[in-house]
């Protein structure tokens, strides 16, 4: 692992804390994922913690009505995907945008800053317009210190306006992934 990587492999860890308190103080008790290697340690906390209930999709747009339905149901939950998945999401951000429903999403961006996949490039460009062009507000943080506050804000934004809010956790916070 290079300096500048292992660099950014430190910063992720304190910013998942950041994130895991804001979930809890606002009662955030279940979290859909399609696991990422960026959200390891976020989910960690997550799945060690009782009073949260991880639940593993099989794809991103499956969270989308899963968050729904929570919500619906008197309680709150949040997506955690990376951004290669955030495409399955378009057609199913349809239903919170319609019915006024929170949609809270947290998004590790790949397709930046280091990248060696060309394949993540392209998804990685366009998620912040097409979440845009889907009513969501988006929050990029691209420090360590900015990605607490930042789930924070829409969180907040989400539940209480019924908006759909994603923070899109930027490569250099994250880390390139090596593939040598």
């Amino acid at each position: 692992m290079t300096d500048d990587a292992t660099a950014a492999a430190a910063e992720s860890a304190d910013w998942s804390g950041a994130v895991f308190t804001a979930m809890k103080a606002r009662g955030i008790r279940t979290v859909a994922t399609v696991p990422d290697g960026g959200l390891v340690r976020l989910l960690n906390l997550c799945q060690d913690d009782p009073d949260l209930r991880v639940v593993t999709l099989s794809s991103e747009q499956e969270g989308v009505g899963l968050i729904s339905g929570l919500w619906l149901g008197g309680q709150r939950g949040v997506l955690l995907m990376q951004s290669s998945g955030a495409g399955n999401c378009i057609n199913a951000l349809s239903l919170p945008a319609i019915c006024r429903m929170p949609c809270l999403m947290l998004v590790t961006m790949r397709g930046e800053w280091g990248e060696q996949n060309p394949w993540q490039v392209p998804m990685g460009r366009a998620v912040e317009s097409c979440f845009t062009a889907m009513g969501v507000h988006c929050f990029r943080a691209d420090t360590a210190e900015a990605v607490g506050e930042s789930f924070a804000a829409a969180a907040d934004l989400a539940f209480n306006g019924g908006f759909s809010a994603a923070v899109l956790v930027g490569q250099r916070v994250i880390g390139a992934k090596s593939f040598q």
